[in-house]
């Protein structure tokens, strides 16, 4: 059966990270390039994508129901195709077509580029097997094509790199995406500038592991070169880097950051554990010591940097003395935001067999030890920041349509807090807005748009 493009209209629930947000704005952008008509509601849609994670079992969970919530457009809607996309495609394919009848096409992380072929194919076929875009060829190439962008207006996530060469024990993403491969950065660059001239303000550099930019192009690390050329790029507010890994922050970096205005003193580290032995457990690079030493150094440099962190607990053979030892840690060196997570065995990593698995009352009981605690500290440098003056990029209002809602530096997008402002002239989303600060909760800040 052949099919007229632009009578279809395709919709993409993204889910996971913003990497994958990224992959889905580029499959939306493929789509548009080849007539396709596209929607933000699902239920509006001829074509339903699901772009999956597959980090850890609450993720994969959260993508099935997700698909099975699609396939009932299928019955009562206007789906005619239903697309698994993303790292649960690329990593249980089988699966997916035993278990779920629904689907009419896989297409993997390394098939983002032909999406369309892929619908194409599916409405083509009729009933039967599903669809296959799967390769085993990864790249980095389809990450330069077209892209629609679904964050607010003003922002955007960049990525310059997909894969990792980290070999952690409790990850599974290299199994799912490859080895590092870094854009080429005159691609960066130019994606920068479009994206600005766009009314893009505020970029966010992403990628597994953003501090090994360039090593697998150049032989050795290049992000502080690939930022000294983003700096210069006239239009744009904010830079901010998001993980940023600590076995590869030497003074250069520190530097870059400390002396641009347009990068954001605001630093994500996920440092995962300090306990030396865990550390080793986890095939995590650099000591406990080098890490006190990174986070002493960028601290100094940055005076009014905001600090960012995450941790896991419950790691096989974690005792009670590994865990105060961290406690110990996020109190000598307070972070003002940290992410807790417990530690969920992954199938095909060596963490998943090691002995001495921690049972889950007890990675619970430090999850929530260690939750309340991160609470406590950001709220307490929180109100460090009350009387300050800051620029905010504005998101949105409210519904009580008193009180604006936005990001200063000091907050990433999706997981960190907001500042709540009410202000004495109309705002729009987008706008940059000076806010002085009130009041402080754990996570948000409230105050005063200086209009």
């Amino acid at each position: 059966m052949k099919i007229r493009l632009e009578n279809i209209t395709a919709a993409i629930v993204s889910l996971g990270c913003a990497k994958n947000l990224v992959d889905s704005e580029l499959m939306l952008g493929k789509l548009r390039e080849r007539g396709f008509n596209t929607a933000a509601e699902p239920e509006k849609a001829d074509v339903i994508i699901v772009n999956t994670c597959a980090f850890i079992e609450d993720a994969r969970e959260e993508a099935i129901n997700t698909i099975l919530q699609m396939a009932e457009y299928k019955k009562d809607g206007n789906c005619r195709v239903l697309i698994v996309a993303g790292c649960l495609a690329q990593r249980y394919p089988e699966e997916i077509k035993k278990e779920l009848p629904e689907v009419d096409a896989i297409v993997g992380i390394n098939s983002v580029d032909r999406i369309a072929d892929a619908i194409t194919r599916a409405y083509e076929k009729g009933s039967g097997a599903p669809v296959e875009e799967l390769s085993d060829e990864y790249g980095a190439s389809y990450m330069n094509g077209p892209r629609v962008l679904s964050t607010p207006a003003g922002s955007a996530y960049v990525k310059i790199a997909e894969g990792c060469d980290n070999r952690c024990t409790y990850c599974a993403i290299p199994l799912i995406r490859g080895n590092m491969r870094s854009r080429k950065p005159e691609d960066i660059i130019a994606e920068v500038r479009e994206l600005v001239s766009n009314g893009v303000r505020e970029v966010n550099i992403i990628a597994q592991d953003i501090t090994k930019y360039g090593k697998d192009l150049f032989g050795k690390p290049a992000l502080s070169e690939l930022l000294k050329e983003i700096d210069k790029i006239e239009g744009l507010w904010m830079i901010r880097l998001l993980y940023l890994y600590p076995d590869e922050i030497d003074s250069e970096l520190i530097e870059t950051i400390a002396s641009s205005e347009k990068i954001a003193n605001y630093v994500d580290l996920p440092l995962q554990h300090i306990s030396d032995r865990i550390l080793k457990k986890m095939n995590r690079r650099g000591s406990s010591d080098d890490i006190r030493r990174v986070v002493s150094e960028l601290k100094a440099a940055l005076p009014d940097g905001i600090f960012r962190t995450t941790f896991i607990v419950g790691f096989p053979g974690e005792t009670e003395e590994d865990f105060q030892e961290l406690l110990k840690f996020v109190k000598e060196y307070p972070f003002d935001r940290i992410g807790v997570f417990k530690y969920s065995p992954e199938e095909g990593t060596p963490a998943g067999t090691m002995p001495d698995q921690v049972p889950e009352d007890i990675k619970q009981d430090r999850y929530d030890r260690l939750y309340k605690l991160a609470g406590k500290i950001s709220l307490g440098l929180g109100r460090k920041r009350k009387g300050k003056t800051v620029s905010v990029l504005t998101e949105g209002v409210c519904d009580d349509g008193i009180f604006y809602y936005g990001r200063s530096y000091a907050e990433a997008p999706d997981s960190d807090g907001k500042v709540f402002f009410t202000s004495s002239e109309p705002l729009g989303e987008g706008d940059i807005v000076d806010v002085k600060l009130l009041i402080a909760e754990e996570y948000d800040m409230t105050g005063k748009a200086l209009n």
